[in-house]
C-alpha cells in the first residue's frame, strides 16, 4: 500500500513540475514570439501598378543606349611630354639641363565625324606629340587646334578616311539636380569605361574665387577620365569631365565637370576666330549671404550684388547701378557670382543678355550688350585699359595706357610713391605703348628672365620707371 500511495505521490509531483516547466518556459516562449511578430514590415498591395511606380520610373532609364552612344566616341589621349629632371651633382658642373620624356594620359570626345576632338587643357598641356586611341584599338596621330586654360578646354583633330563616331551636344543649361548621368572615360588607362551617377550640384566653384561653373556629379571619376564625356540619359555631352575632390586622389565621392555650353561655345571660337570671345557685363561685386546682406544693409540673401559698375561698359550704358541686386539673367537664376559666370562663359562680345535685378527693393529689367574685355593685367601693377584724351589731357599726354586698378598687393607701396588708379602708363620696356594689343604683345615677347621696365607718369605728372620681374 506503501509503493502505491509512493508511486502516485511521485505522479503528482512529477505532473506538477512539468505543467510548472511548461508555465516557465514553452509559454513564455511563444509569448516572446508572438510579441516579435508585428515588428516584420507588413507590405499590402492597394494598386499593383501604383506600388512599382519607382521600379518602372528606374527601368525607363535606359543607360545601355546613352552607352552605346557614348562609350564609342570616347578615346584615349596620350601626352608625350619633355620634362625637366631633378640635375645631378654632374649636371651642374657641366651647366646642363637633364630632360626626360614622360607619359600622361587622359580621355578625350570626338564631336565631328572628321575627326575634331574636345578634352581637358590639362591633358594636352606641355605636349611634344599627341596621339589618341579609338575604342577598336586603332591609335592616330593628333595635332592642337586650340586651348582656353581659363576653361580648362582644348581641340585637338585627327586625320582619317573613315568616318568616326561622335557624340552630340546637349543644353547644360537644362540639366537638373537629380537627374542620371553617365561618365565616360579611361581611368587608369583602362579603356572604354562607364559609371553611372547624379548631378549633385550646379554651378560649383572649386577656387573660391569664382572663375569656375562646374557640374557636380556622383558619378566615379579617378585620373584618365580627364577630358572625358559626361552624358545625360538620351546619350547627349552636357559636361567634359574635369576634376575630382578627393584626399586621396582616387574617387571618393565628387566630380566635376565643364559645362556642355561653355566647352562647345570655346570650341566654336577656337574653330571660328583662332582664340576665345569673351562678352563682358561690365560690372564687379559679389555673391550674397546673410552675413554680406547685413554688412551691405540689405534683405536679399540670394543675388549678384553690383559693387561698381565699369565706365564704358554695357552694364552702364543699360543704366546698372552700384546696389543693384541681379537675380536673373536670361531667365537663369542667379543665386550667386558663379551662376552669372557660367553664364556668361557661354556668350560672345555683341550678345545681348536680359537682366532682372533689384533696386531699393524693386524689380526691374534692362537689356545689356557684352563688350569685348578691354582691359588687361599686368604682373605685379595691376589692371589697365586704353586711355582715353579726357584721360590723358591731366598729363598732358597724346599716348598711353591707363591704369583703373592697382596690384593689391603693391598697392600700398606705389601709393606711398604717388602712384594711382588713373596715371597712365607710357612705355613698356623702352617701346611707347597706346593699346592694350600693344602691351600684350610686348610682355608676350618679352624675355621671362629680364626684367620688366614700365615708365609711369604718377599723380603729380613726374615720370617714374620700374623694374619688375
Amino acid at each position: 500500500m506503501k509503493k502505491i500511495l509512493t508511486l502516485v505521490l511521485v505522479s503528482v509531483l512529477g505532473g506538477a513540475i512539468t505543467l510548472g516547466a511548461y508555465k516557465t518556459f514553452l509559454e513564455k516562449d511563444q509569448s516572446l514570439t508572438l510579441q516579435a511578430e508585428p515588428q516584420k514590415p507588413v507590405f499590402t498591395p492597394v494598386n499593383y501598378t501604383n506600388q512599382s511606380s519607382t521600379l518602372a520610373a528606374a527601368e525607363d532609364i535606359d543607360f545601355t543606349s546613352a552607352a552605346e552612344k557614348t562609350v564609342h566616341a570616347v578615346v584615349h589621349v596620350k601626352n608625350i611630354s619633355l620634362n625637366t629632371g631633378q640635375p645631378t651633382i654632374e649636371d651642374l658642373f657641366m651647366g646642363r639641363i637633364p630632360q626626360r620624356r614622360q607619359l600622361g594620359t587622359g580621355s578625350g570626345v570626338i564631336i565631328s565625324p572628321d575627326g575634331y576632338i574636345i578634352t581637358n587643357n590639362h591633358v594636352i598641356d606641355g605636349s611634344e606629340k599627341l596621339s589618341i586611341t579609338l575604342n577598336d584599338n586603332k591609335t592616330l596621330d593628333a595635332e592642337i587646334i586650340g586651348t582656353d586654360p581659363k576653361t580648362d578646354i582644348a581641340l585637338l583633330k585627327v586625320e582619317t578616311d573613315e568616318e568616326l563616331p561622335y557624340v552630340t551636344f546637349g543644353d547644360s543649361n537644362q540639366a537638373k539636380i537629380g537627374e542620371w548621368v553617365l561618365a565616360v572615360g579611361n581611368p587608369f588607362n583602362l579603356t572604354s569605361t562607364v559609371t553611372a551617377g547624379i548631378i549633385s550640384a550646379k554651378s560649383r566653384d572649386l577656387t573660391g574665387k569664382s572663375q569656375q561653373s562646374f557640374i557636380q556629379t556622383d558619378a566615379a571619376v579617378n585620373p584618365g577620365n580627364s577630358g572625358g564625356a559626361l552624358v545625360n540619359t538620351h546619350g547627349e555631352l552636357i559636361g567634359i569631365n574635369t576634376a575630382i575632390s578627393s584626399q586621396t586622389g582616387s574617387y571618393i565621392g565628387y566630380s566635376f565637370a565643364v559645362p556642355s555650353n561653355i566647352a562647345r561655345k570655346v570650341v566654336e571660337d577656337i574653330m571660328e576666330y583662332g582664340n576665345v570671345q569673351n562678352g563682358i557685363l561690365g560690372v564687379t561685386g559679389g555673391t550674397l549671404n546673410s552675413m554680406a546682406a547685413e554688412k551691405l544693409g540689405v534683405d536679399e540673401t540670394e543675388g549678384f550684388y553690383v559693387d561698381a559698375v565699369e565706365e564704358d561698359s554695357g552694364a552702364e550704358a543699360a543704366g546698372l547701378k552700384q546696389g543693384d541686386i541681379i537675380k536673373n539673367i536670361d531667365n537663369v537664376k542667379i543665386s550667386k557670382f558663379s551662376d552669372l559666370r557660367g553664364y556668361l562663359d557661354t556668350k560672345r562680345p555683341d550678345d545681348v543678355v536680359h537682366i532682372t535685378f533689384l533696386r531699393n527693393g524693386k524689380t526691374k529689367q534692362t537689356d545689356v550688350t557684352l563688350l569685348k574685355n578691354n582691359t588687361f593685367t599686368i604682373p605685379n601693377i595691376g589692371i589697365i585699359k586704353e586711355a582715353k584724351p579726357k584721360d590723358l589731357r591731366p598729363y598732358k599726354l597724346k599716348e598711353g595706357v591707363k591704369i583703373v586698378k592697382l596690384n593689391s598687393q603693391y598697392a600700398d607701396y606705389f601709393r606711398r610713391d604717388g602712384v594711382s588708379e588713373g596715371n597712365i602708363i607710357t612705355a613698356i620696356n623702352n617701346t611707347k605703348v597706346n593699346s592694350i594689343e600693344e602691351v600684350q604683345t610686348i610682355i608676350a615677347n618679352r624675355n621671362p628672365y629680364q626684367p620688366l621696365s614700365i615708365e609711369i607718369i604718377n599723380s603729380k605728372g613726374e615720370k617714374t620707371r620700374y623694374g619688375l620681374r
